[in-house]
């Protein structure tokens, strides 16, 4: 290693370029080289394990230095061509030059590493499934207006300015024609230099779009995305600062979302799987998990959203219990007459001990924070079966530290990728316990 003079570094400017080779990937999907003498991080984007490589330091974080990747000096036989023309401006994806099989087993080893870090080194991990990309149904993008078309896209890595990107290889086709209808009539709405944020969701009944613009809706600003709704053939439009706050401006169709074979009308901006593919995966996953439930057996659905688990759940037979935060999803999934469903914020009114008391089952799908004051609760006094659904693994290998000191065994753990070129996986994960904590339960114990 050629290292980088510490005189400069000491002083807070950044040191000079130097080369390196990089140890391994941290787990947002920068390449990671460590100084031997003083323990310096410098964080490398578009590099790869094994890799010599040329970089330029820019700026100190708490743990070390970013970087510039200067030169690829000595490329690793991982590294391919990324597919997407973007690639080398685009922020949206941080891992597109790498081979996808290596992908797959870096996403399975994040996984690995962070259960060991919790003292679950001998979990059983299965392999990564892997989504391929031209799937995603729901995306945020940015626009900005100018004269003749709007930049519609996402921000450069590590910056606020936003990159056009009409060749994106994320979205399904929809998705991809919604993208290139909002660069082409955004000047109807956007003046130059106007800003607006798009949530984009692909549902079976048409394109939902809530914007997120500058200004509030004016007359005019109601025509035009009237119009744009109409030109662009899109099931609803809604603006406002969140999709929960929304107001219906243009609703042409309602929306429909088939969740495991149950259909649901869920409101504008609903939070669905990022795809459908990775959605049925992860639906097969849970019913996996609880596959060895009585017929009729009792589950609560926690974070349910519009039904994601609830639903599939309910059409295997299981009596289901669902349990979110969010008001309106809750009342899309009442409507189909499947499920009882109830609001609660779990983070703060975990279910109790008397609330899990006949269940066999509970499924968790928490938000990236994780679910820990519901999860101490079900290492207390939880059901024979848990499925835990999480997008985070360090929160994921928290929760289940929790569960396994309280008596359960994680008898599997399944990665999921659906977020093709970035640093992101998906995990859904088994518990069992043999002897439910608490007093013996009455109609749902296991045979």
């Amino acid at each position: 290693m050629t290292r980088p003079p510490r005189s400069r570094s000491s002083a807070g400017r950044p040191p000079a370029p130097f080369e390196g080779t990089v140890e391994s990937l941290g787990d947002r999907g920068d390449g990671l080289i460590r100084v031997p003498d003083s323990g310096a991080l410098f964080y490398v984007p578009d590099a790869l394990p094994g890799e010599r490589v040329r970089v330029r330091p820019l700026a100190r974080k708490a743990d070390g230095w970013t970087t510039a990747l200067d030169a690829v000096l000595e490329p690793s036989p991982e590294r391919i061509t990324p597919p997407c023309p973007h690639a080398d401006v685009c922020g949206g994806c941080a891992i597109l030059h790498w081979a996808p099989d290596a992908v797959a087993a870096w996403k399975r080893d994040l996984v690995v590493r962070a259960l060991a870090r919790r003292g679950l080194a001998d979990a059983c991990v299965r392999a990564t499934v892997s989504l391929p990309p031209g799937t995603r149904r729901r995306l945020n993008v940015g626009l900005r207006g100018r004269q003749k078309a709007a930049v519609v896209g996402f921000c450069r890595r590590a910056s606020h300015e936003l990159v056009d990107t009409p060749h994106c290889l994320l979205p399904t086709p929809a998705l991809a024609r919604a993208m290139a209808d909002l660069r082409r009539l955004g000047p109807s709405f956007l003046a130059p230099g106007e800003t607006a944020d798009a949530l984009l969701t692909d549902t079976d009944a048409g394109l939902d779009l809530v914007l997120t613009p500058p200004k509030g809706p004016d007359l005019a600003l109601r025509e035009a995305l009237a119009a744009l709704a109409e030109n662009a053939d899109l099931a609803q439009l809604s603006m406002g600062p969140t999709p929960a706050q929304a107001e219906l401006l243009a609703g042409r169709r309602a929306l429909s979302v088939d969740l495991g074979g149950v259909e649901i009308r869920p409101p504008a901006g609903p939070f669905l799987q990022p795809s459908r593919e990775g959605e049925r995966a992860l639906q097969a996953l849970v019913l996996e998990a609880l596959a060895d439930l009585p017929a009729r057996a009792g589950v609560a659905d926690l974070f349910c959203g519009v039904g994601t688990f609830s639903l599939p759940l309910a059409r295997a037979g299981y009596r289901v219990r669902a349990h979110d935060n969010a008001p309106a999803s809750l009342r899309a999934l009442a409507r189909t007459g499947r499920v009882e469903a109830s609001e609660r914020d779990l983070f703060r009114a975990p279910l109790t001990g008397s609330d899990l008391a006949e269940l066999g089952a509970v499924v968790l799908d928490p938000p990236r924070a994780g679910a820990q004051a519901q999860v101490q609760v079900l290492a207390e006094a939880g059901p024979p079966r848990l499925a835990l659904v999480s997008c985070a693994p360090g929160t994921f290998a928290r929760d289940a530290r929790i569960l396994v000191d309280g008596g359960y065994r994680l008898e599997w753990v399944a990665p999921v990728d659906q977020f093709t070129g970035s640093a992101h996986v998906e995990v859904v994960a088994r518990f069992v316990r043999d002897a439910p904590a608490g007093s013996p339960r009455r109609a749902f114990l296991l045979p």
